[in-house]
């Protein structure tokens, strides 16, 4: 009897110090951060990503001896075509600047949204005053054949050539009208458009880590707290934007379960600060991968993109300001009294836009290129 009762309080003081020792093992989990605790949790992601790169090196080895053995095999080919003279060199120069090129717009793209809307605003701060530049330098020389090379593009600490150049040097005006130079926009869109898309696929690969975190999350039985933060808060007043930002959240968390290729495919497709949120939760309720990338892809790279890409081209193509223009003057010509000095102040105001365009291109030869750009920015009032 005695040793029975001794036996049972041994189990349940031993089933207790399992349960301390997770409540507490909980406990420094949540206060393992970066602020807390920066040389532990370093020290842990550096023995976490060892530990992952083993795995991988040891499935690759055992899973795909081929995939292993022809990447080395190709490897070894590039550094031998680079370290060796010849005929081919210069195909293999032109074929690392397409690399660069391409590499350059879908890091801007992955650090554009990455980090859950924390990233760099990488269309404002480069792609946007690209396609900016590229179609006012267009309207003004009267043509789009511009660029030396499709990668012709700004990059890491060099400007495009284009920007530098007069219009003399690239001949007479292409294009013609009634109003002066006019390039339409389906001239300018194919020449600012590889850019604009490798942008984009940046993008979509920025959006799978949330994805793949909440997707192992899911798999490995870890409970979803936010919805619950949510549910907690929501009876707080933070005012109308706050409010009305819970509830689309709340939306979602309801919704995500019956989510298909069209509707993630939308999401993607315009501007969305709530597609991270998206992608966390399609990766907890398990939506297969491929289509979850697939539809971001095409909504992101193609749609999304294209949308701002001829927003800016019709913005500084004066397309859409002519547009604006024509339907202001078709109202206040119903105004009484303004339609007899109307058609005066019109053509004022098309001159100050000549001139604007005709303006010489002001180019800061003493500065390096990545500052010769932003320069040349300001100088065109982007």
């Amino acid at each position: 009897m005695g040793s029975g009762k001794g036996a049972t309080s041994s189990s349940q003081d031993m089933d207790m110090s399992i349960t301390e020792l997770r409540e507490k093992h909980q406990q420094e989990l949540k206060n393992l951060t970066l602020t807390t605790q920066p040389y532990k949790t370093l020290k842990f992601f550096v023995l976490a990503m060892i530990e992952y790169f083993k795995r991988s090196i040891v499935y690759l080895l055992v899973k795909g001896g081929w995939l292993m053995l022809l990447s080395t095999a190709f490897v070894a080919f590039g550094v031998l075509l680079v370290t060796i003279d010849g005929p081919h060199e210069k195909h293999i120069k032109e074929l690392s600047e397409y690399a660069r090129f391409g590499l350059w717009w879908i890091a801007l793209g992955v650090a554009s949204s990455i980090g859950l809307g924390s990233g760099l605003h990488t269309f404002v701060l480069y792609l946007g005053p690209h396609i900016a530049l590229f179609t006012i330098k267009a309207m003004q020389c009267g043509r789009v054949d511009l660029k030396s090379a499709p990668y012709d593009t700004i990059q890491l600490k060099r400007g495009p050539s284009w920007l530098d150049k007069s219009c003399e040097e690239f001949g007479p005006p292409l294009f013609q009208s009634s109003h002066g130079l006019q390039v339409p926009l389906s001239s300018i869109l194919p020449k600012v458009q590889m850019e604009a898309i490798l942008w984009g696929v940046g993008t979509t690969l920025g959006e799978l880590p949330p994805y793949f975190l909440s997707r192992a999350a899911s798999m490995s039985g870890s409970k979803v707290n936010s919805m619950e933060e949510l549910e907690d808060s929501s009876s707080e007043d933070n005012g109308f934007m706050a409010t009305h930002l819970k509830l689309i959240k709340c939306w979602l968390w309801s919704h995500i379960q019956h989510l298909n290729f069209f509707t993630i495919l939308v999401l993607a497709s315009v501007p969305n600060p709530l597609f991270d949120l998206a992608g966390i939760m399609c990766g907890q309720f398990g939506i297969p991968f491929w289509k979850f990338f697939l539809a971001t892809l095409l909504g992101k790279a193609i749609f999304k993109t294209h949308i701002q890409t001829v927003f800016i081209i019709s913005v500084c193509n004066n397309q859409l300001l002519d547009w604006i223009e024509n339907e202001l003057i078709w109202v206040l010509s119903l105004v009484p009294g303004f339609d007899t000095f109307l058609p005066e102040l019109t053509a004022k105001l098309h001159a100050v836009k000549d001139k604007y365009l005709a303006a010489p291109h002001l180019v800061r030869t003493n500065v390096k290129a990545g500052t010769s750009f932003s320069l040349s920015s300001k100088d065109h009032g982007l």
